[in-house]
């Protein structure tokens, strides 16, 4: 079999996946720093630095997913995790050697309105200090951050007292799939709407400005798929795998 071909576009990109959002949404930074690749049935898209680490998202049968993943890794490096559908994943890291499976969790995804972000605005960077904070506190290991790249803006709830209460972001957004990252609340407001608007807010503008919305969150964070599930978001298993550490796996 010859070996992985180039993409130059996202139109190319977009009928190598059958359309797949994840890898539209991986390639939004085709232009830059991302590349994409088909071999055979399968496509995959290495997006670096995108939404905290370097990724190589890929779809296919898996046999051709598994001959573009072996072909791309040694030219790309260890630092990309494939991702993709959590069976494809599985079943890479059964066919390749020196790759190791690292987590399950889900992408949700909505090309509809949810009509609940009226009592959310838009902040401006004079908020990001607050922003920080409330990360801090609420979300610790987000990986949207103010002033990080691709993180484009953040939208909040403030209380009476100009306390922020809760907090999301427009991030690592591409061409066809918006992205939301960064959503906190803090604990004093849960349960009381706060996420729910917020995420409202950037969800609908998402959809406005790319016509559909995504995001990645783990399955045991419960509270959170339900909230996007009550949001409109449907869901999808993915996984991501990595290049085993050679010093713990010899």
């Amino acid at each position: 079999m010859a070996g992985p071909r180039e993409l130059r576009s996202l139109d190319d990109v977009r009928a190598a996946a059958n359309g797949d959002p994840l890898l539209l949404w991986a390639a939004g930074d085709l232009l830059g720093g991302a590349r994409a690749f088909f071999l055979g049935e399968a496509a995959a898209v290495a997006a670096p630095g995108l939404s905290g680490r370097d990724r190589l998202a890929v779809t296919g049968p898996a046999d051709a997913a598994a001959a573009l993943i072996r072909a791309l890794l040694p030219r790309l490096g260890p630092t990309f995790r494939p991702l993709g559908d959590e069976s494809l994943v599985r079943d890479l890291v059964t066919r390749l050697p020196g790759l190791e499976f690292v987590d399950a969790f889900g992408w949700m995804q909505t090309d509809t309105a949810t009509g609940h972000g009226d009592a959310a605005s838009w902040l401006t960077p004079s908020d990001d200090q607050d922003v920080a904070r409330l990360l801090d506190e609420a979300f610790p290991n987000s990986h949207a951050r103010p002033g990080r790249p691709g993180v484009r803006r953040w939208a909040g709830v403030r209380e009476a007292s100009g306390a922020l209460s809760a907090c999301a972001a427009d991030a690592w957004s591409a061409p066809g799939v918006g992205f939301l990252a960064g959503v906190a609340a803090a604990e004093r407001a849960r349960g009381r709407g706060a996420g729910t608007a917020v995420c409202g807010l950037v969800l609908d503008r998402l959809v406005a400005d790319h016509g559909m919305a995504a995001l990645m969150v783990d399955g045991w964070n419960t509270a959170a798929v339900r909230l996007y599930r009550r949001l409109g978001l449907s869901w999808r298993p993915l996984a991501a795998a990595r290049v085993a550490d050679p010093v713990h796996h010899p």
